[in-house]
């Protein structure tokens, strides 16, 4: 079992910077890809980024958010810069062997962290 622990998110206004974080930990927790994914009201579940052996990003995110990873694998964080409306959802840190952007690919989930942004 991993166990997913997030912090950060809150309400910023348009353009403003977030940080959230996500500690892993259990058993082969470190050897696991790690990503984001968000739910706005009345949508489903999406993809934003992750980092394994690769590292990707939505293409609604990309070069405004920065996904990194400590050196021992086990702490995860998501650097959002330009913050937009449309950015406002519950994010949530996953983890799984075979991560990848779909939905399916994750095992562990956090529970969400909401982050709102105003206009």
């Amino acid at each position: 079992q991993v166990q997913l622990v997030q912090s950060g998110g809150g309400l910023v206004q348009a353009g403003g910077s977030l940080t959230l974080s996500c500690a892993a930990s259990g058993r082969f927790a470190s050897n696991y890809a790690m990503g984001w994914f968000r739910q706005a009201p009345g949508k489903e579940r999406e993809f934003v980024a992750l980092i394994g052996q690769w590292v990707d990003y939505a293409d609604s995110v990309r070069g405004r958010f920065t996904i990194s990873r400590d050196n021992v694998g086990n702490m995860l964080y998501l650097q959002m810069n330009n913050l937009k409306p449309e950015d406002t959802a519950l994010y949530y840190c996953a983890a799984g062997p075979s991560l990848s952007g779909s939905l399916s690919s994750v095992e562990f989930w956090s529970w969400g962290t909401q982050v709102t942004v105003s206009s």
